[in-house]
């Protein structure tokens, strides 16, 4: 090894998680990820589809210019040569919150049109933790053969379903859950989210059996 090479050191990378939000409804899981990222020290790295961008103005409580300030890194859905859409960036893996069945579907071919459905087909072929927060209900058969094929190459199907056990008081109370439980995909546990909880829960049907 040359001198250089002794003196040299691996730059240490941050853990970096690239976060999806397609046009389906929902996209208030996809902007709380981002504040979890941020209280976790994730460096997140966000595509916003053009579809959600519609749907951020119909649903959202801020606008698409402060969702964007949340992210470390943000691209626009078009730009295919973006670090995220190459496997040479190191990241933890990609979420898809929500994920629209379009997406999904652009996902499970590999014929990707933008760059958030390319991040994730990358995310797949790295071998990563992809998570797809399938929007969509009732299912009918080539939606349920499609969750099939990804689970199949490796991704992990998490529909956006409510806790009820976690005894929400609020809208937030089960938006939180349900981002912890997306965080739990790849390792990481986060406060706010509320947890199974067998005493408690036994201690509240003893009072109401008295």
């Amino acid at each position: 090894m040359s001198k250089a090479g002794k003196n040299e050191r691996a730059e240490a990378v941050p853990p970096r998680l690239v976060i999806g939000i397609s046009g389906a409804s929902g996209v208030i899981y996809g902007i709380r990820l981002l504040d979890a990222c941020k209280d976790l020290g994730i460096e997140s790295h966000l595509v916003v589809s053009k579809a959600a961008q519609l749907t951020i103005g119909l649903e959202a409580d801020v606008p698409l210019k402060a969702v964007l300030a949340k992210a470390d890194a943000h691209y626009a859905p078009g730009d295919v040569g973006a670090s995220i859409a190459s496997g040479s960036f190191p990241v933890l893996g990609m979420a898809v919150v929500p994920c629209s069945i379009r997406s999904m579907s652009e996902i499970a071919t590999g014929v990707t049109a933008s760059l958030l459905t390319r991040a994730a087909d990358v995310t797949l072929k790295e071998r990563r933790r992809l998570v797809l927060a399938v929007r969509e209900t009732p299912l009918h058969l080539g939606h349920l053969r499609t969750m099939t094929a990804l689970t199949e190459m490796g991704a992990i199907i998490l529909p956006p379903v409510p806790a009820f056990y976690v005894s929400p008081h609020s809208l937030e109370d089960l938006v939180d859950h349900f981002v912890g439980r997306i965080l739990d995909c790849f390792g990481y546990n986060w406060a706010p989210a509320k947890r199974w909880n067998p005493v408690s829960s036994n201690t509240r049907k003893a009072k109401d059996d008295i």
